[in-house]
């Protein structure tokens, strides 16, 4: 038998094939990340148009785009508590192309809530940065009679069975606040769920339900026009934004607190590359007075940090959360 010594001399050993093979593909990576982007990029918003993510979307994007040089696509997928949007970004190639912006349901909650979820939010999607917060504010109609949210929760003990409540979606932080307050009062309303803030505010506004805590952006206009009374924001502290409306805490509910906030994620196999350039853009655009100052008029505030800073947060989140979603008994098949 004899062997080919000049073919088998060229072989290149294993450990080294396989070094070479990483090294020219980080090198494609990296000579990919450094052309990147050629064409429009698109931001999907798990909700629909009007939206709270939606809104902060669209003003990220104005300023985002000319950095990049390219369009920021924003697209609504809106169904399933932001899970559908959600979920087809998670799917999606990671090509640098497709990013989006959700919220603490689909990205957390959910986890929790639904007993299959068709997707992980921890393995199938890469944090990129953690864009802003809101309160909710708890609000009733201005003609209800209603003044406080003391008023409402002895309303509620009243009248058990009569008292509805819209959301922006099963699992998610509109519901799960009220949920929380439900518990802690031991009080009864039957959830309602919605696509977005505006269309659960609408059903308030037409009688639907009797109360919803949702985002400020939906609820401060309604206010203002005298068409809705706000009661109680969800936060710890009163916010800058409306700092005449009272705490959950100065209204007599001391464990109540949460805040809903807006992620910018991508799928898990986009480039770090790509996602460290993403995350220093969208940081300078939220550094921006402009950017600031529509994000403040739509009761929204800016946060930013890294890429790191949001999956700790997203954990701690997590942690928290977990014992308050199952202490309600939310289970979602």
């Amino acid at each position: 038998m004899t062997t080919n010594s000049t073919s088998s001399s060229r072989l290149v050993p294993l450990g080294r094939r396989a070094a070479l093979g990483a090294l020219l593909s980080c090198a494609a990576l990296s000579a990919f990340a450094q052309a990147w982007p050629s064409k429009p990029i698109k931001l999907v918003v798990p909700y629909a148009a009007g939206s709270s993510p939606d809104v902060a979307a669209r003003i990220i994007g104005e300023k985002l785009s000319p950095r990049l040089g390219q369009p920021i696509v924003v697209e609504n997928r809106p169904g399933a508590g932001g899970n559908n949007g959600t979920g087809a970004v998670a799917k999606a190639p990671g090509d640098g192309y497709t990013f989006l912006i959700s919220t603490n349901g689909p990205l957390v909650y959910n986890t929790v809530l639904y007993e299959k979820l068709p997707y992980d939010p921890f393995g199938e999607l890469k944090p990129v940065v953690l864009a802003g917060g809101q309160s909710n504010i708890c609000a009733v109609r201005a003609d209800s009679g209603i003044n406080s949210l003391r008023e409402l929760v002895a309303a509620m003990k009243k009248n058990p069975g009569k008292f509805n409540f819209s959301s922006t979606g099963v699992g998610s932080l509109s519901q799960l606040g009220v949920e929380l307050l439900k518990v802690k009062t031991d009080t009864y309303a039957v959830h309602i769920p919605y696509s977005s803030s505006p269309q659960a505010i609408m059903a308030l506004l037409q009688g639907d339900v009797q109360f919803a805590c949702v985002p400020a952006v939906a609820v401060i206009p309604q206010v203002k026009a005298g068409k809705l009374r706000a009661l109680a924001v969800s936060t710890a502290k009163r916010s800058q934004l409306t700092p005449e409306i009272p705490t959950m805490k100065e209204a007599g509910l001391p464990e109540i607190e949460n805040v809903a906030w807006m992620a910018i994620v991508a799928p898990a196999s986009t480039p770090n590359d790509i996602v460290q350039r993403m995350n220093r853009e969208i940081n300078a655009v939220l550094a921006l007075p402009e950017t600031r100052q529509k994000m403040y008029s739509q009761y929204m505030e800016p946060i930013g940090g890294s890429p790191e800073d949001l999956q700790r947060f997203m954990q701690k989140e997590l942690k928290v959360m977990t014992p308050i979603i199952k202490r309600t008994g939310i289970r979602i098949e």
